[in-house]
């Protein structure tokens, strides 16, 4: 009688996933990431004189982390553990580091992986601490996101972190011919098709290989073209996450394309945020930040169409609105730029605070009752509507506070006439015409 798993076709003679079967042996066969394991690289250098440091792997997913850590215990000699964050706790974690106390104790050293470690919270991430400390295990922990953000500074101080790069091309397509090899059949695709593959899969080897797997599985002989393919297969979503490290770095991409003047860098990234499920209105609200502190007094109408696409976006939603915001996006990096008023709103600020309580002088006060009259308060104003030019260039600064130059236009734009206009009243100030 056949049990659950026999039934299901999990039998010990049921075919592993390709991914799984590709699996490399050795670090010379892990494609992509060089700089790490080449002979000069650092994780190479450890391999070589099997001496392994505690380490954390960063990097996209499918690009090798498990895989170098179990070829890492190969190499070095070492006892190979895993745990995940996500299934595992703090009972499984003393097990762990219970039993590499033991192997250790009997001569033999123990390389730790946990998978996900950025999942453990912050107590856990210290109960590692010790451990590390004192060699009872040398620790590889592979995770997604920034270790900045998510680990602990403690566990990062004992830890070199080691960045994994996205698979290129290149790294993809040696994956697709050794796929090739290992199956002894070409994948039915012709070469616009074999690059839409490649496209598809986003830099992540694994899901590659899971692609080509249902490719080899489909039975047929004539090569797919492009639309065929995406017929079979299903695009992978682009990598986005909108509470980690990607929301912020395509957001400072989009910001620093509007201020470096490149109209279609800034339309790519805003195409990449909405594309993987940005919310519109937190890009409107950048928008207007980027409109005020980066273009200013350079072109006053950008400040005016970011509100204006944020409420067309409102009045339209996805996708219809999104036009809007690209309209704004383009007006803004085609816009001469200046961040005059936004640094001359720091220089206030701290200027504020340096300068305490001073009162305004006496002749810019409003004088409400006799009392305020008695004291000065208003003595000596000229309105300046009632002067010759409308300026009367009169002090404006607390008395004793020599006057500062906060704001300095930039000769750019519709600033640039702000600028004539300004230094022909400081004129008058200084000279009195």
């Amino acid at each position: 009688m056949s049990d659950l798993f026999q039934a299901a076709g999990l039998t010990p003679h049921a075919p592993s996933p390709l991914a799984d079967r590709l699996r490399p042996q050795t670090l010379e066969e892990v494609v992509g990431q060089e700089h790490l394991l080449g002979p000069e690289g650092p994780i190479g250098r450890m391999a070589a004189a099997k001496r392994l440091a505690s380490m954390i792997l960063w990097g996209p997913p499918g690009t090798g982390k498990t895989t170098i850590a179990r070829l890492l215990a190969k190499a070095g000699g070492y006892e190979f553990m895993q745990i995940s964050a996500v299934f595992s706790g703090v009972a499984d974690l003393k097990k762990a580091f219970e039993q590499a106390r033991m192997r250790r104790q009997a001569g033999q050293s123990t390389l730790l992986f946990v998978d996900e470690i950025h999942r453990f919270n912050r107590a856990q991430q210290d109960g590692f601490l010790p451990f590390v400390e004192e060699g009872i295990v040398t620790l590889v922990g592979a995770t997604t996101e920034n270790p900045s953000f998510e680990l602990n500074g403690a566990l990062l101080s004992r830890c070199q972190v080691f960045v994994l790069k996205r698979l290129d091309e290149e790294a993809l397509e040696a994956l697709l011919v050794k796929a090739e090899t290992a199956e002894n059949r070409k994948l039915p695709l012709d070469e616009e098709a074999r690059s839409t593959l490649i496209a598809m899969a986003d830099g992540d080897g694994r899901y590659l290989l899971t692609l080509t797997e249902t490719l080899l599985a489909i039975g047929t002989d004539t090569p797919l073209n492009p639309t065929q393919l995406t017929q079979f297969l299903q695009k992978r979503r682009p990598a986005y996450d909108k509470n980690r490290e990607e929301h912020y770095n395509l957001i400072s991409a989009l910001h620093k394309s509007v201020r470096g003047s490149d109209p279609d860098a800034a339309l790519y990234w805003l195409a990449r945020m909405l594309e993987g499920g940005e919310d519109p209105l937190f890009i409107a609200r950048r928008l207007v930040r980027m409109a005020a502190e980066d273009i200013g007094a350079a072109d006053p109408l950008s400040l005016l169409l970011t509100t204006a696409a944020k409420d067309a976006y409102d009045f339209l939603g996805s996708p219809e609105g999104e036009l809007a915001l690209a309209q704004c996006v383009v007006h803004m990096a085609s816009a001469p730029k200046s961040n005059a008023v936004y640094n001359a709103y720091k220089a206030a600020r701290r200027l504020a605070k340096e300068t305490g309580s001073l009162s305004p002088p006496a002749h810019i006060l409003n004088a409400p009752t006799k009392l305020m009259k008695t004291l000065g308060y208003g003595d000596g104003y000229a309105y300046d509507h009632d002067v010759e030019g409308g300026v009367s260039g009169q002090n404006y600064w607390p008395d004793g506070m020599e006057r500062q130059t906060l704001y300095e236009p930039k000769p750019i734009g519709a600033e640039a006439k702000v600028k004539e206009r300004l230094d022909a009243w400081n004129r008058l100030r200084r000279d009195g015409k």
